[in-house]
């Protein structure tokens, strides 16, 4: 019997009058009681899954499950069963934390003493509880981010759906959101949890989906995706006119894992980058080459992210 709650095959989405898919067949799977994350710049992809996920949009081709339940024909079973909390938020702002929250409520099927308990718990979690009857338009962003995910959690979904759940917020609502997102896991709650942001990702993330213009490029722990790339790469600004066997030359370096030309950029995967910079400096001034620009990028998520697309993730 299989632990995914989640499983998708091939999932791509064609928007007409676009030349290009927003999503291009995407597949993975969730674990039961993962923190799963999407990593990707705006416009990669992110929002268009989750939204064919949780069966706001039909996808164009492709299949899923999702506790079971197969994505094209048990719409109402898998939507019992999921929280979303949209990028934008979803709330009136002339009502108070509370109204919101029982009128959501009741969307869910709850009344009585249960939707009552169930708002109650909700705002504690979010840590609004002090705030409650205040008008949502007084609130910070970051507290209506809050609210925004309180009202996914009403229904006790076995798996939510957080889409850029930081996005303008404060630094201090940001970890109090994440404290509420490792809760929740802890409580046995699955997440899906989309971000450009690298840092959330090694945080909070058991496993790391990396995608860019509608693929996923890579998929496996932030620690795996950061040992791949080894000790760092050396990123440097070319000049107009460049060898075409530069490349190749970085390569031959003792201490050089692999080099990649993009555009007017040379990145140089290093098994240690303070050792190995000295060697691509010297290639550098034995073909009479100036640097225009000069970094080093310690592996992180960020730095894999460059590595497998040549972009950076908030470019």
């Amino acid at each position: 019997m299989t632990n995914n709650i989640v499983e998708v095959n091939q999932l791509a989405k064609q928007y007409p009058g676009r030349e290009q898919p927003a999503v291009r067949d995407v597949s993975f799977a969730i674990q039961r009681g993962e923190i799963f994350g999407f990593l990707g710049p705006n416009g990669a992809g992110k929002t268009t899954t989750i939204s064919m996920l949780s069966c706001l949009l039909k996808p164009t081709s492709g299949s899923a499950t999702i506790a079971g339940f197969d994505l094209a024909r048990q719409q109402t079973e898998i939507k019992r069963r999921i929280g979303l909390v949209p990028q934008d938020l979803a709330l009136y702002p002339s009502l108070s934390a509370n109204d919101n929250l029982m009128f959501y409520g009741r969307i869910y099927g709850l009344s009585g003493k249960q939707l009552k308990q169930r708002v109650d718990e909700a705002l504690q979690l979010v840590g609004l509880t002090d705030r409650r009857h205040d008008r949502v338009d007084k609130y910070s962003g970051g507290m209506k981010r809050r609210v925004n995910i309180a009202a996914g959690l009403l229904h006790q979904p076995e798996i939510l759906f957080l889409d850029e759940p930081t996005v303008g917020v404060d630094p201090q609502s940001r970890n109090f959101i994440f404290d509420n997102v490792e809760e929740l896991n802890r409580n046995g709650v699955t997440v899906l949890y989309t971000t450009h942001y690298m840092e959330e990702a090694e945080r909070l993330c058991n496993r790391v989906a990396i995608i860019d213009e509608g693929r996923i490029v890579a998929l496996d722990t932030p620690r795996a995706l950061q040992d791949e790339l080894g000790g760092g790469l050396i990123v440097a600004g070319l000049p107009d006119d460049v060898p075409d066997t530069l490349a190749q030359e970085m390569r031959a370096l003792p201490g050089v894992r692999d080099a990649d030309r993009f555009d007017h950029q040379i990145k140089v995967k290093a098994i240690n980058t303070q050792q190995t910079l000295p060697e691509v400096i010297n290639v550098f001034n034995r073909l009479d080459l100036n640097i225009r620009s000069l970094e080093i990028l310690e592996p992180n998520l960020e730095s894999v992210f460059l590595e497998l697309t040549g972009k950076r993730l908030r470019d």
